[in-house]
């Protein structure tokens, strides 16, 4: 069952439709970028650029290279990678935010293989205890998932940030 995710895009709180590209499956994020060369990196598969390493079989623990991470690991199918193995479950994954309640925020994650969806499902975050309620068992995709909760945290504190100012400028 597909429950009405919507494959090639994001919507975001403005309103305007963002196509996404996507994480390599076999990427393993450790640090953000903060100076990177995307134009706009909030639109990245994680929300920004990260600093990490392969977990591809067999190239466990390289380091990308920039122009890897850049054009690769942080963007992109990874079926254009030479570490990629032959015989794989997925070539990307995919994030979403399906559900903010303030107070408890559900991500839905999708897999896939050629372009198209192979698994799918949810991983939930309890705000304030700072925990996760329902984990991915695949600790890459888990830690693909902490990553782009921690950027659209930070979205998500920028946009509020903005409207009190507006609202106590009027």
């Amino acid at each position: 069952m597909w429950h009405g995710f919507t494959p090639m895009s994001t919507m975001p709180a403005s309103g305007k439709l963002i196509r996404n590209h996507l994480a390599c499956p076999f990427f393993m994020p450790m640090q953000k970028i903060e100076e990177g060369a995307w134009l706009h990196p909030s639109r990245l598969p994680l929300g920004a650029g990260w600093h990490g390493y392969c977990c591809a079989p067999g190239h466990e623990g390289e380091q990308p290279s920039a122009a890897e991470l850049i054009d690769g690991c942080n963007l992109g199918y990874a079926a254009s990678c030479s570490r990629i193995p032959a015989q794989r479950h997925c070539d990307s994954v995919r994030f979403s935010v399906s559900r903010d309640h303030g107070c408890e925020i559900s991500l839905c994650f999708v897999t896939e293989y050629a372009h198209l969806p192979v698994t799918h499902g949810f991983v939930t975050y309890e705000v304030a205890t700072q925990h996760w309620t329902c984990i991915h068992p695949d600790e890459r995709i888990q830690k693909m998932a902490q990553c782009y909760l921690e950027s659209y945290l930070l979205r998500r504190s920028r946009s509020s940030d903005t409207s009190t100012r507006a609202q106590a400028n009027d």
